[in-house]
């Protein structure tokens, strides 16, 4: 008995220590224990095509052997399709979907603790950004029996971009990296002026009368306001609450009685313009007269008021020795449409983000914010009759290809409604009204953008969630009540963003029930929250060859119509299906470009007449690469036309080729100065450099190309400025991307016609552009930036980085706008607000310095390091 119970008792022991090996061998790696590098090693090694090589080095500092089938790293990157996976080395990198790629083990392969691998891949066209690089790093571990766990990485590092094969795009980058001594060459033309020779306003108004006398500010005004001006009243009173923190009077009727500001309707016309024009009058004793010819006039002389006031005002709300010009102004829009478009479905932005956005837009006098609700990586907005919209297609995580969910994207990370991240979020009906009532009382409408057919995987992903939960529930009609694809389609296609699952089936009714529903419910909360929708926006865009050309629907469907025998062409179909729709309803529908075109018999994209009845709003935004006449193409024959041209109002584009400088470059590089060089009605003239920097020469190369009809330019609505938001990862982002770009836009959408848009002698013209931008550019270095910092609470707006050079000792610093001031500091450390005053070009007996700009408000630009011997190139 006791040799059994000792045998037992050994049996036991042998048993735990088993277990106990086992659990240690069966521990997973921690988030710290990966240590990952990532280095672009060249963008121009291949002659033959565009093509960029890129390495991972991943070493092991874990207690935990990898093996071939214990490990799998995903990662978000901008998209590329992969060249060589990196097969041969280990492991292979593989683009699984979209921006979501893995690096998976090769048979074989093991990795012990302190040791390390690299695995080189080569993908199309090219890196040269941070931005570019992976980012959302995270592991699935599995053990041996079939445990997975997800870790995220917190040990990654990417090596700097230093070397010109990782700082260029291929052999025809013509784009020179911004540089100390690149940026001095830029700013050379720029130079500090006196206040009196800047726009007092922007956007600059029709006519600026001023006197040299100033009227005193005080907290004994009283608001005056007309019956329907209730609101623009409040506001105002609200303005003045904020900035100087008075509690100021508002009275319905009218009063010429000192320090008094009167709100009024007149008609009158500015510039032959009788919609929302106004007059604003200060006089001596400090009677403000604000007239509109609309409630939206008044709100535009109110914000004129409010950019009189002088900085300090904002700054701390000073009310001593305040004063306001005694003048007369006289404004008119010079376009009925100034848009800024959000993209909220990328990356989510949440409703107080938004609503602060709203308030900088209204005071630079935009008046339509589109609202990019949906796309692959998102759908944003509730719809009730159709809950998987925000269940499935709200958030994103880790999960299969081809999973009725979203996977990661943008560096979202695996898993849903992470601090930090905004990959997962949507808007409540109750949020989105709250939007529309805060933005109409600032009078601006909201286009919302619904985007089918193409770019629609959040909507797909989540019908075919519900087509599954009513299939497991025996409920087939309710199944494929809102279904949007064909189960036995076999198209193979692959999207702009290396989708091959993004596009919906036009032949299938469900497909546009599903578009009837969404659409109701919009109606519906525009009704409740008593806020104007006129158009509705269907995106329409990036549908890629390819898609429907193996579908039994399509095919079944088309042998019906006569008038299409192309399946690319089925997106007519869906447009005519959906216009229908949208109609039927009172409502103007607005897509992309291709919502006006159609395919020829020769696969060329060629304007489709038979929607240029005014009912569908085609918003252009290509002018590169043979299209920038197609806005004028469109026009021409009837469309009504939104310019959005990437070139200049594409404000996801980076602001320059500066590796740590975040956005996207596909279209070449977008600064503030582009969205204000822009001539809405000769377009040629200002796109002036190709994608890759190439200088073009217009009189050639568009000599050919479909100019405008005078009898056309009541068809150019107006002008939009976009933000998509792929690189934007937050809030604080999306703010340094819109801002100060949206104040040379503002300058381009509101203001008069510039007197160089005409100048047909170009040597001319480019003088009159340079004396214009020197103004303006001081406008925003000595006022607009500044003031960024405290209105509405602030903004985390750029400040540009100064020029330099040390040339033989002597430091020469300028700024690309003139009133920030540069400060330096030769002792390697950073500059701050009270070091080193640049005052003009001085001896310094160093070899290097470095330098830094401020505004007024104290915020600084990046600093940069000047060496010495430095030569303009």
């Amino acid at each position: 008995m006791k040799a059994t119970v000792e045998k037992t008792g050994i049996l036991i022991l042998a048993v735990i220590i088993i277990m106990a090996v086992s659990c240690k061998r069966e521990k997973f790696p921690g988030s710290d224990d990966i240590i990952i590098t990532w280095e672009v090693k060249s963008n121009i090694y291949n002659k033959d095509q565009a093509a960029v090589k890129a390495e991972f080095t991943i070493r092991n500092n874990s207690e935990v052997i990898l093996n071939d089938e214990s490990w799998t790293l995903y990662f978000n990157q901008s998209p590329r399709y992969v060249l060589n996976s990196g097969a041969s080395s280990g492991a292979q990198v593989e683009q699984i979907n979209g921006d979501w790629y893995r690096i998976f083990p090769e048979e074989g392969f093991e990795l012990q603790p302190g040791e390390k691998f690299s695995v080189t891949y080569e993908s199309r066209y090219w890196w040269i950004k941070e931005s570019d690089a992976p980012h959302g790093l995270y592991f699935v571990f599995i053990n041996s029996r079939g445990k997975e766990k997800i870790v995220t990485v917190n040990n990654f590092t990417i090596v700097p971009f230093e070397r010109t094969e990782q700082l260029s795009r291929h052999f025809r980058d013509e784009t020179p990296v911004p540089t100390p001594k690149v940026l001095f060459h830029q700013n050379k033309n720029l130079n500090e002026l006196h206040r009196s020779f800047i726009p007092p306003i922007i956007p600059t108004p029709v006519s600026y009368i001023a006197t040299s006398e100033m009227a005193d500010l005080n907290d004994d005004f009283t608001i005056y306001y007309a019956p329907v001006l209730q609101s623009e009243a409040l506001h105002l009173q609200n303005r003045i609450k904020d900035i100087f923190g008075w509690d100021i009077n508002a009275i319905q009727g009218y009063s010429d009685d000192d320090f008094s500001i009167n709100l009024i309707v007149e008609n009158f016309s500015v510039n032959g313009k009788s919609e929302n024009a106004y007059r604003l009058e200060v006089n001596e004793f400090g009677n403000v007269y604000i007239r509109g010819t609309d409630p939206a006039g008044v709100f535009y002389g109110i914000q004129s008021l409010i950019a009189l006031l002088p900085l300090k005002a904002f700054s701390n709300g000073d009310m001593n020795n305040t004063w306001l010009p005694v003048v007369r102004i006289e404004d008119a829009p010079r376009f009925g449409y100034r848009g800024v478009h959000v993209d909220v479905s990328r990356n989510f932005f949440p409703k107080e983000s938004i609503q602060k956005m709203i308030d900088i837009l209204a005071f630079y006098k935009i008046n339509t914010l589109h609202m990019h609700l949906t796309d692959d990586e998102g759908w944003r907005l509730e719809i009730k009759a159709l809950p998987e919209l925000t269940e499935v297609g709200g958030q994103r995580g880790h999960t299969t290809k081809d999973a009725a969910a979203l996977h990661p994207a943008f560096g979202s990370g695996p898993f849903p409604y992470t601090d930090g991240k905004f990959g997962s979020g949507f808007y409540t009906q109750e949020d989105f009204m709250k939007i529309l009532q805060y933005a109409h009382n600032r009078h601006i409408r909201v286009i919302p953008e619904i985007n089918m057919p193409g770019h629609a995987r959040a909507a797909i992903k989540a019908m075919e969630a519900r087509y599954n939960y009513f299939m497991e529930r025996g409920d087939e009609a309710a199944a494929e009540e809102f279904r949007l694809i064909d189960p036995e389609e076999t198209s193979e296609y692959l999207s702009a963003q290396l989708f091959n699952d993004n596009v919906v089936n036009v032949a299938r009714e469900s497909t546009y029930r599903f578009f009837e529903t969404v659409l109701d419910e919009i109606i519906e909360m525009y009704e409740k929250a008593g806020a104007p929708l006129d158009i509705i926006h269907v995106g329409g865009d990036e549908v890629p060859r390819g898609a429907w050309s193996a579908s039994p629907m399509i095919d079944e469907l088309m042998e019906k119509l006569d008038h299409i025998d192309n399946p690319q062409n089925m997106h007519a179909y869906f447009t005519e299906r959906t216009l229908e729709i949208i109609t039927s309803r009172g409502l103007k529908m607005a897509g992309w470009e291709e919502v006006a075109l159609k395919d020829d018999a020769d696969g060329n994209h060629v304007p489709n007449v038979a929607f240029a009845d005014g009912n569908v709003i085609p918003y252009v935004w290509n002018n590169l690469w043979g299209a920038q006449d197609l806005a004028y193409r469109l026009a021409n024959r009837g469309f009504p036309v939104v310019l959005c041209h990437v070139t200049a109002f594409y404000f996801d584009l980076s602001y320059n080729k500066d590796p740590k400088e975040p956005g996207l470059y596909w279209g070449g590089f977008v600064n503030t100065r582009d969205a204000w060089h822009y001539n809405p009605y000769d377009v040629f003239k200002t796109t002036t450099r190709d994608n890759m920097g190439r200088l073009v020469d217009i009189e050639t190369e568009y000599r050919h190309m479909e100019r405008l009809d005078p009898s056309a330019r009541h068809k150019i609505m107006g002008v939009q400025a976009q933000l998509w938001s792929e690189t934007i990862l937050n809030p604080d982002l999306l703010e340094y991307y819109l801002l100060p770009k949206l104040v040379g836009f503002a300058e381009s959408a509101w203001a008069k016609e510039r007197v160089w848009e005409t100048t047909a002698s170009q040597n001319l013209r480019n003088r009159q552009v340079e004396t214009e931008w020197n103004a303006f550019a001081n406008a925003l270095g000595q006022r607009e930036l500044p003031r960024l910092a405290y209105i509405f609470g602030g903004y985390n707006y750029r400040i540009p980085a100064p020029g330099a050079i040390l040339v033989d000792g002597f430091l020469e610093a300028n700024t690309e706008f003139p009133g920030l001031q540069i400060r330096y500091t030769t002792d390697g450390s950073k500059p701050g607000p009270e070091s080193a005053l640049y005052t003009g070009k001085i001896k310094l007996s160093v070899d290097s310095v470095k330098v830094r700009a401020f505004d007024a408000s104290g915020r600084s630009s990046r600093t940069i390091d000047v060496e010495n011997n430095s030569l303009i190139p």
